[in-house]
């Protein structure tokens, strides 16, 4: 379960020490790029020394990729000119819990910093999202987020695999049973486990169900603030992991495992909300005539902003001049887009017009790809709908939920994603969006534009021409590299500049790769 700190008067080291004044070990972990948790197990009187100061931590972590080789080019962060320096890891003591199949072992989260200036890592996923959580924190925000995984689920342990050269692995269990009762029966112990032990681990899960495919399960995690959302997603995925080599089952959160089944998705859903008074401002019936502090702020924000907001100023003139432009007609004839506030749709035109820009982000890894496909559920174009299941971003609100629950989702992700990162780039993107009062980029997906779209999709000659998002992983990786690109712009440089590195890398090594594929069609006939 997740704990926090009580005591006021105490100082850190002297409250913890009563924490944990039973236990005489404790176990650190930080997030790398790849959304892997790199740690370790520290004596506990060496954790308590190191709360206030951090202690070193190898940068290697960021210097290489996610099978421990290092990169051939040398990154600034980590390389073999600075002799792969250590960095400073602090542990966020916020994230105190304790694992429960572990001896309940106290366990924290760690985030990095720069030795010389003690300033956030520009590559710690958890300092990136921090950076975008902290400048909503100015305008009185705060971001709430949900996350859905998908994964597969294997009759193998980390030896049958290897043994099988990773090829043909034993589903869990046989046939297509979406929203089965029945299923999860014949692994009772190991889908009971999931749910329960990750609640006192403090990973949240709100519903817990089979998907569609052989041996598949779908998480949905209780909604939550960004933060506590993106570390409840990691520690979902090593939780699962953990739980199931413990009983012979090996869970995968690749995109795409089969070639001919559905890939697993990792989607995300999104709201801001004002902190003072917890108002959701993406709906649009809870906003108007609003003067709360944090709606107010609009009227203020703009790219170059330098001091904080008034708290008195007013969304009404910053609506009214984005009414008096020229409505597209389906403002006023698409049913549902009346619930939408005019901040969520700033911040939708922004996550859309950003999207083909951090596709690296929510595609990163060169199998993300075989997921995004046409025909398939999984989106492959910017755009956005009212319930839209096709689209980028699905919008959901009235009459599907209650108007505090409006919100939206973003369906390109896969579970193979790293949640700091994805949750981090999409709220830096809506962020834009607002700041500069973006329009949509495209009018939504309706029910005659997804035949047109299904018609482009097939080549037909069609009206509707949705921008198709990046094919690979190098496109994807070089429109975020792009000397312009809004990635650079919201995430930074150095972030896009290392990142970015990170992924052509990936690519390289798949193109000199030989695969079964190629072996199986030319071996004996070429």
């Amino acid at each position: 379960m997740l704990q926090s700190p009580t005591s006021t008067h105490k100082s850190r080291v002297a409250e913890f020490t009563d924490l944990l004044r039973d236990d005489h070990r404790v176990k650190v972990a930080g997030v790398d790029l790849d959304g892997i948790l790199r740690g370790k197990v520290m004596a506990k009187s060496k954790f308590l020394s190191v709360l206030e100061s951090g202690f070193g931590f190898c940068s290697v972590i960021f210097g290489w990729d996610m099978h421990d080789k290092t990169y051939p080019e040398e990154l600034s962060v980590s390389n073999a000119a600075n002799g792969y320096r250590d960095i400073i890891a602090i542990p966020d003591l916020t994230t105190f819990r304790r694992i429960p199949w572990e001896d309940n072992i106290p366990f924290f989260l760690l985030s990095f910093y720069e030795p010389h200036t003690r300033e956030p890592l520009a590559v710690c996923p958890r300092g990136l999202l921090k950076r975008v959580t902290d400048e909503l924190a100015t305008y009185g925000w705060e971001a709430m987020c949900g996350a859905e995984f998908e994964f597969f689920n294997f009759k193998e342990t980390p030896e049958s695999l290897a043994s099988k050269g990773h090829h043909e692995p034993e589903a869990l269990t046989p046939g297509m049973f979406g929203y089965s009762l029945l299923r999860p029966s014949l692994n009772q112990e190991y889908f009971y486990n999931v749910f329960d032990e990750c609640r006192d681990f403090g990973v949240n899960i709100e519903s817990f169900h089979t998907e569609t495919g052989p041996g598949v399960f779908e998480a949905a995690l209780a909604y939550d603030n960004a933060t506590n959302m993106a570390d409840m997603a990691n520690l979902f995925k090593l939780s699962v992991k953990q739980l199931g080599m413990k009983q012979g089952i090996m869970p995968t959160f690749m995109a795409k495992p089969y070639g001919d089944q559905p890939g697993c998705s990792g989607h995300l859903h999104f709201s801001l909300r004002d902190i003072a008074t917890k108002t959701n401002l993406f709906a649009a019936s809870l906003n108007n005539n609003s003067s709360s502090t944090s709606v107010g702020t609009i009227n203020n924000i703009s790219a170059n902003r330098t001091n904080p907001p008034s708290p008195v100023e007013e969304i009404d003139e910053a609506t009214a001049t984005t009414q008096a432009q020229p409505r597209p007609e389906w403002e006023d004839t698409v049913e549902g887009v009346e619930h939408m506030s005019q901040v969520m749709k700033w911040f939708t035109a922004g996550l859309l017009t950003g999207l083909p820009s951090i596709m690296a982000i929510l595609a990163p890894n060169i199998n993300s790809y075989k997921r995004l496909v046409e025909n398939y559920w999984a989106p492959v174009t910017v755009s956005w709908g009212i319930e839209s299941r096709v689209s980028a971003i699905r919008v959901i609100g009235p009459p599907q939920c209650d108007p505090k629950g409006t919100r939206l989702e973003m369906r390109v992700g896969g579970a193979d994603i790293n949640p700091h990162l994805a949750i981090a780039a999409c709220l830096a993107m809506g962020l834009y969006g607002i700041k500069n009062k973006l329009p949509m980029p495209v009018g939504p997906t309706t029910a005659e534009a997804e035949v047109e779209m299904a018609q482009q999709a097939k080549g037909g000659n069609v009206k509707v021409k949705a921008e198709r998002l990046p094919k690979s992983l190098k496109d994807s990786a070089m429109a975020m590299m792009e000397k312009d690109s809004i990635a650079r712009k919201v995430l930074g440089d150095q972030f896009v500049d290392h990142y970015g590195a990170t992924r052509l890398n990936e690519y390289r090594i798949w193109e000199t790769a030989v695969t079964s594929w190629e072996m199986k069609r030319y071996f004996e006939l070429v």
